[in-house]
């Protein structure tokens, strides 16, 4: 493939942030949109007309993605499915010779993680995680401000992220679901659960399809911790407490209330999230770098440089638009060239700060200091390893890839 060529694309999972996605990727120069998949039929015709009145061009409709991976004629997959399928697809695609960008987190399990790994490895495809902000000016300059040592040794990170959504306060009962949608084919690997709106829609608060806050903006922010920190393993423990701390009547499974511990070589990174719109510094989401010089405070939109007793300069820099944008022209330049170690944020690092996110999970979920073994694939623990993985159910089978 040739730097002018076409790079003919469909989009599996269309009502959110898949759609941004296929938006954002089709602002860039030599993109074809060749097909559409959805499970739900109201969300695939919405989605094929406004395709059509903004490009243009009617994509063709699937409702099962394996028949879009028999096309030979598709370079490359958007994955914005719920997370519970984003492993099952990307493997998927890789192995019938598709390029992936998958939305983050990367995956829903540390398990999945590996698996995908081992799968790009395999079959040595170009696979980007949609945590864009690797590719935002602002962010860039900021790795580039802390690399130069000008904060001094950076001893502590503290990331929080407040936002109401994981507060359930009703939940719809169960019902049938509606004519049409395949809802068999939305559950795919996880447990057959009744369908109910709240399910089905909130998705992101019930373990089988989501972890929560810490699995949804998690894999944002830690990137940026573990990224300008050129943090390339696993923490050496992890130890969180979490719960229903703004309403113990919360309709969801997941934290509304989560704080996590990681304990690193030199470094203590703190998560924090609750169901309450407010954060410090004004900002409902951020993170701190506290070095012995000064303190950088950050958020989407700016990041700030805080003086210590004089030893830094007083600094501030405002984001600029277009990260999403660049971001996909990142992975479409990458598989017109083949070079996978030009990716803004490949497969190897979105599964880091998925493992993150989800190390965090599971040791609020049993109480414990944990210690995971990365090379061995084990806690050490019985009740941690039994949420290694997620139990798939039948006849969806997880994959074992050797690389």
């Amino acid at each position: 493939m040739t730097a002018n060529d076409t790079i003919r694309v469909a989009l599996i999972g269309c009502r959110g942030m898949g759609w941004a996605d296929l938006c954002a990727m089709m602002q860039n120069p030599g993109v074809q949109l060749v097909a559409l998949c959805d499970v739900d039929g109201e969300v695939l015709n919405n989605r094929t007309a406004d395709a059509e009145k903004k490009w243009r061009r009617r994509p063709d409709q699937y409702a099962d993605y394996r028949r879009v991976l028999e096309r030979q004629d598709i370079d490359a997959v958007i994955i914005g499915t719920p997370d519970h399928w984003h492993c099952l697809i990307m493997i998927d695609a890789c192995s019938a010779g598709k390029d992936v960008y998958v939305e983050k987190p990367a995956a829903n399990s540390i398990g999945e993680c590996d698996a995908m790994l081992a799968a790009q490895k395999r079959y040595d495809r170009v696979v980007q995680v949609g945590q864009q902000k690797h590719s935002a000016e602002h962010w860039q300059k900021l790795h580039e401000y802390i690399a130069a040592g000008t904060l001094g040794h950076i001893g502590r990170i503290n990331i929080w992220a407040n936002f109401t959504y994981v507060h359930l306060k009703e939940a719809t009962p169960d019902a049938e679901p509606p004519a049409t949608l395949d809802y068999d084919m939305w559950l795919g690997p996880a447990p057959k659960r009744p369908y109910s709106l709240t399910r089905n829609h909130s998705w992101r608060c019930f373990w089988d399809y989501g972890g929560g806050l810490m699995t949804d903006m998690g894999p944002h922010l830690l990137d940026m911790a573990l990224w300008h920190m050129n943090i390339k393993e696993t923490p050496l423990s992890v130890s969180a407490v979490g719960g229903h701390f703004v309403d113990t009547d919360n309709k969801a499974e997941t934290f509304d209330t989560l704080s996590v511990l990681y304990d690193l070589p030199q470094l203590s990174i703190q998560w924090n999230n609750t169901a309450f719109s407010s954060g410090p510094y004004g900002s409902v989401n951020g993170l701190e770098f506290i070095g012995e010089k000064g303190t950088v405070v950050t958020n989407y939109d700016w990041w700030e440089v805080l003086p210590n007793a004089g030893r830094t300069e007083p600094m501030k820099v405002m984001a600029t638009p277009g990260e999403h944008v660049v971001h996909t022209g990142n992975f479409l330049d990458c598989v017109r060239s083949r070079r996978i170690d030009q990716l803004a944020c490949p497969i190897t690092h979105g599964v880091l700060c998925a493992k993150y996110a989800h190390l965090g999970n599971i040791a609020a979920r049993t109480g414990k200091v944990l210690h995971y073994d990365d090379q061995r694939h084990t806690f050490h623990d019985k009740a941690a390893d039994q949420l290694i993985t997620r139990p798939y159910r039948k006849p969806w089978k997880m994959y074992k890839v050797e690389s």
